[in-house]
């Protein structure tokens, strides 16, 4: 018999018994080898795409102990002596897996327990992981509890995680602080400054490139700089309080980029003289503002609602990865016109992100978070010396001379290197002023054309499906559940009001969700709300002091371009991330996803390089030609407008790749989850349930307001 001891029983095993290997050959490779898929759906994908269903679970057998988790042995004959206990697995297995006559377990719900974890970095996850709804540590029982039937059998996420009664992902007990956790002061400005510090490239590189693009100085570029700190501060506030109301980041986009590149090289700015840069701010001021309206109604319309059946991972993914994979021709080309500097930077945030991201100091993965920054500080300080050591100073020549009026051939050899790889070329820092509020219209009053205004439109819904993906997974870590398609669209149509401030102050670009917050939320492990409004108090005041933006924007050119080399690959990496709450393995997934990613980098290289000869003289620089289209693209008309339309809009990757995912993914048979749809609590029982209410209710009972619209409420 058994020894009845409990405190000598051997440990239980996995919950229901792992079969043995012998007792079926495995179907595919995966098995072959071992490999387990932890997928968002309740089954798995075969390797021809077919989506096997498990059996439905059945009674607890009389045969199963439920305490030790594995199959007690059979009653002993009464004239035999005592039977040894049982092995938990069987020693002479046969066709189904367990010994002649013995009956086939079938375990229960109530008895599954969650599997235990390594988050994203390999860190295991502590037994005392499995949290209440609420992220609260349970009493410790004298004997495992039963725990309630559990919709799904595998979790959404690969990080630690619970599976609650409706098969959501409970919050996460890695997480320091969660949502609605106010630590003190000091914490809170401590994590907040770290997460505002660790997405710093999102924040200050766009202006550092559309600026110089549009023909400002770098006086220019300070004001830009500083008014999208003031901007990503107040939109993130609102957002944090009257959004979604996840701790997630607004402000500028790599999504608005490549939209706000090709108005710049517009054909009809091309020839402007006089100041350009105020110009063309107008203009890219009043396409904002059209295209943020738009999204403002899409949101608070409830047709976002609508749109969500449309939006899936496997569409969200390519589309993301488009963004990053679609400036490919700025990145390293501008690195290689001074390597030394820009290479070295890239290697340096590649050793900090990948090759030291498990050292910790202090209980802070340093290396990990501060990756960007630190690379971007030694680097800096590296050129500094070499410059002030005159290794970029050639007899007689002058950085500030044009070349085209040098005389001397070795000056004219030199001067690309004196211009890229000297770190005192830029006046920014002290011609910018110590105070400096950025104010609305401060540009002039925006200009408005329709053209541009629909151009802005479409990436308006692309940065929509970012933002859903960012929800989804943002909610996953810090919240008790996912957010309801009410408070989806409250955040969409919140990003839509943000965007109209941007437009309105001048910052270049639409507002919306950093892509890149997510992964900081996870990396950081902090949550909280108050984190994340704290670091924005911050970045309001910064910007109200005018050496900020000047110290920003003397960045050398090289080291932006090296940095967007890192950040571009990671946005590539986050929106293929998406994909692990689909069944990727499937066939269906692969064919759809490979087609919408290499589509989106073909379909436009055909309109960018139509009707453009190979010896043709071009006055904008090369990297900037994909976005001259409208000049010369393949579609061609008697209205000039729709030309301009459709040939630009046909030129962004992001474009051709929803396009291409959104059309596929909604017409290829697929069950929920295979295609892992997107899973949203439902509003009437997220009402009945305190923590979900006290997660996105808004504050000052605002939410009444919106109780009699339930496609905004919660």
């Amino acid at each position: 018999m058994a020894n009845s001891d409990p405190t000598k029983r051997p440990r239980p095993g996995p919950w229901p018994p792992a079969p043995d290997s012998t007792a079926m050959p495995p179907p595919s490779w995966a098995k072959k080898t071992g490999f387990r898929p932890k997928f968002s759906g309740e089954t798995n994908a075969s390797d021809s795409g077919q989506i096997v269903v498990p059996p439905k679970p059945k009674e607890p057998d009389s045969n199963v102990d439920l305490e030790l988790g594995r199959v007690r042995p059979p009653p002993a004959a009464p004239a035999a002596p005592a039977a040894p206990a049982a092995p938990a697995v069987p020693a002479a297995p046969v066709a189904n897996g367990l010994p002649e006559g013995e009956k086939v377990p079938v375990p229960s719900e109530k008895t599954q327990t969650v599997k235990k974890r390594r988050n994203s970095d390999g860190a295991p996850v502590p037994k005392s992981s499995a949290l209440g709804p609420n992220g609260q540590a349970p009493a410790a029982p004298a004997e495992p509890q039963p725990r309630r039937p559990a919709r799904s059998d595998e979790a959404v996420d690969v990080l630690p995680q619970t599976v609650d009664d409706d098969g959501f992902v409970a919050r996460h007990s890695h997480m320091k602080y969660e949502l609605r956790d106010t630590p003190g002061l000091v914490p809170i400005g401590l994590y907040g400054f770290q997460h505002y510090v660790s997405i710093l490239g999102s924040l200050i590189l766009i202006p550092l490139v559309i600026v110089p693009a549009m023909g400002g100085d770098h006086e220019d570029t300070a004001m830009v700089v500083s008014t999208v700190l003031f901007v990503s501060g107040v939109t993130t506030l609102l957002h944090t309080s009257f959004g979604t109301r996840l701790p997630l980041i607004q402000g500028p986009s790599f999504v608005y980029l490549a939209p706000a590149l090709a108005i710049i090289n517009s054909p009809e700015f091309q020839g402007l003289n006089g100041n350009n840069f105020k110009h063309i701010m107008k203009e890219l001021q009043g396409a904002v503002i059209i295209a943020s309206a738009f999204q403002t109604i899409l949101g608070y319309s409830g047709l976002m609602s609508v749109l969500l059946r449309l939006i899936n991972p496997v569409v969200v993914s390519p589309t993301i990865a488009a963004v990053g994979l679609s400036f490919y021709s700025y990145g390293f080309p501008q690195v290689g016109t001074c390597l030394e500097i820009g290479a070295v930077q890239i290697l340096l945030v590649i050793i900090f992100s990948l090759y030291l991201r498990k050292i910790s100091v202090m209980g802070h993965r340093v290396f990990l978070i501060y990756a960007v920054p630190l690379g971007l500080a030694i680097t800096w300080a590296t050129a500094f010396l070499l410059t002030e050591a005159g290794v970029y100073n050639y007899k007689g020549c002058d950085v500030n001379v044009p070349a085209s009026n040098m005389i001397s051939e070795h000056c004219r050899k030199h001067v690309s290197r004196m211009k890229h790889c000297r770190v005192d070329t830029s006046h920014a820092l002290k011609s910018s002023p110590w105070f400096r509020f950025p104010y609305p219209l401060q540009w002039g009053t925006p200009v408005f054309h329709w053209k541009m205004a629909i151009v802005m439109c479409v990436v308006s819904v692309i940065s929509s499906v970012d933002s859903v993906g960012s929800y989804h997974a943002s909610s996953l870590l810090v919240a008790s559940r996912p957010p309801t398609p009410g408070v989806l669209s409250r955040g969409i149509g919140l990003e839509g009001i943000s965007s109209v401030l941007a437009g309105l102050w001048g910052t270049g670009t639409g507002s919306t969700t950093l892509t890149e917050n997510v992964h900081t939320i996870a990396v950081t492990k902090m949550g909280s709300r108050r984190a994340v409004e704290f670091g924005a108090c911050v970045l309001i005041a910064l910007s109200l002091v005018g050496k900020v933006g000047g110290f920003i924007a003397s960045i050398p050119e090289v080291m932006v371009a090296a940095l967007l080399c890192f950040m571009w690959a990671m946005l590539a990496a986050l929106g293929l991330s998406n994909l692990r709450y689909s069944e990727a393995g499937s066939s269906r997934n692969i064919i759809i996803v490979g087609l919408s990613l290499f589509f989106s980098l073909s379909i436009p290289a055909y309109f960018q390089q139509y009707g453009i000869s190979p010896n043709s003289n071009l006055s904008v620089p090369s990297y900037f030609q994909p976005y001259i289209v409208a000049s010369h693209g393949p579609f061609r008309s008697n209205y000039g407008g729709v030309n301009y339309v459709m040939n630009t809009l046909l030129s962004f990757h992001m474009v051709i790749a929803f396009l291409v995912a959104v059309i596929l993914d909604n017409t290829v048979p697929g069950s929920r989850q295979e295609r892992g749809v997107y899973v949203w609590s439902e509003p009437e029982a997220a009402r009945r349930e305190p923590a979900v209410a006290k997660d996105y209710e808004l504050p000052f009972r605002v939410g009444r307001v919106f109780r009699w619209v339930k496609w905004v409420g919660l």
